[in-house]
């Protein structure tokens, strides 16, 4: 069994080496947060019920009224709440305001228009000028994290 360990060990340890020469240390980090975001839950808490969906599986929410309606590529879930308590609960996973009622991720834009927003999945969701110059700059700020790290 140790012998196993030790082969497990200098598995890892060179695996990890390779890693840090070819993306360096601001690499493993940048990997190392990204697996960690892949893992967090956003709580869905409905008078009756809690759904828990991976953050990283939210393509954007949508408000109308008080009811927020939360869109994966599978499913839709709705709760009660204000969109301003959402945006500050996800930013931190990089999710940005681009109308007054609706929030999207910005690892799942694909483009930016001059006013609207083209998911991967080629949802197209509208961008008011309000918004656009601060989804714009953390559009561009995202990109370049994004690149460097490769």
């Amino acid at each position: 069994m140790d012998l196993i360990n030790e082969i497990n060990k200098n598995m890892i340890k060179k695996e990890v080496r390779a890693f840090l020469d070819t993306y360096g240390l601001d690499g493993l980090k940048q990997a190392m947060d990204n697996y960690s975001n892949l893992q967090q839950l956003y709580l869905c808490k409905t008078k009756n019920t809690t759904f828990k969906i991976r953050i990283c599986e939210i393509n954007y929410l949508q408000i109308c009224g008080h009811l927020i309606t939360i869109y994966t590529a599978d499913n839709c879930y709705q709760k009660y709440g204000s969109l301003k308590t959402e945006l500050e609960s996800l930013s931190q996973y990089g999710f940005v305001r681009c109308t007054q009622n609706l929030l999207v991720p910005l690892t799942k834009i694909r483009s930016i228009a001059y006013d609207r927003i083209t998911l991967l999945d080629d949802t197209t969701l509208p961008l008011s000028k309000r918004y656009s110059s601060q989804v714009l700059l953390s559009f561009k700020i995202y990109e370049k994290q994004t690149f460097q790290s490769k």
